[in-house]
C-alpha cells in the first residue's frame, strides 16, 4: 500500500532558514512542528551559509514524520563563495576575476559529487575547472583551458 506523503521543495538560505516564508506558511497547514523542521534544515545546510540551497521536504501527514533532502548550490555559487566574489567575469577569456587552488577545486568537486554527471574524481575535477572557464577564474594561476589540457595529458594524476 502506498503511503500518502506531502512533498515540499524550497530554496533556503544555508543554515539560516526561518519559520517565516517560504517555510512557515507552507508547513503550517501540514501540522508538523515548524520550529523542529526549520532547526533540522539549518543543521543540514550549515555548510552552505551565505548561499541559497535547494531543500526537498517529504512529510507523512498521518505520523507528521519528515525527511529532508538537501541539494547543493550550483558550482558557480560554490566557486564565488570560495573566492568571495559577487559575480564571474564579463569577459571570461581575457579578464580573470579570481584564482582557485587545486585543493579548492577538489573541495568543490567533493561537495557536488552527488549531483555531477561525472562518476569519478577526475571527471568531477574537470567539471569544476570547466565552470572556471566560463566564469573567468584561473586554477593554480593557469588559464583553466590549459589545466583541462594538462589533465587530459596525464598531469595532476596524484590527485585522482
Amino acid at each position: 500500500m502506498n503511503k500518502m506523503v506531502d512533498k515540499l521543495e524550497v530554496l533556503v538560505d544555508g543554515g539560516k532558514a526561518t519559520p517565516g516564508p517560504p517555510l512557515g506558511p507552507a508547513l503550517g497547514p501540514l501540522g508538523v512542528n515548524v520550529i523542529q523542521v526549520v532547526g533540522a534544515i539549518n543543521e543540514k545546510t550549515k555548510a552552505f551559509v551565505g548561499m541559497k540551497v535547494p531543500v526537498t521536504l517529504t512529510i507523512d501527514p498521518k505520523t507528521k514524520e519528515f525527511d529532508i533532502k538537501v541539494g547543493t548550490p550550483p558550482t558557480t555559487a560554490l566557486i564565488m563563495k570560495e573566492l568571495g566574489l559577487e559575480k564571474g567575469s564579463g569577459k571570461p577569456n581575457s579578464d580573470f576575476v579570481g584564482n582557485l587552488t587545486v585543493k579548492q577545486v577538489n573541495k568543490i568537486a567533493e561537495m557536488k559529487k552527488d549531483s555531477m554527471l561525472a562518476k569519478d574524481k577526475r571527471g568531477r575535477f574537470r567539471e569544476v575547472v570547466g565552470t572556471c572557464v566560463s566564469m573567468g577564474v584561473t586554477v593554480d594561476g593557469k588559464n583553466p583551458r590549459k589545466v583541462i589540457a594538462d589533465i587530459n595529458a596525464g598531469e595532476y594524476q596524484g590527485l585522482f
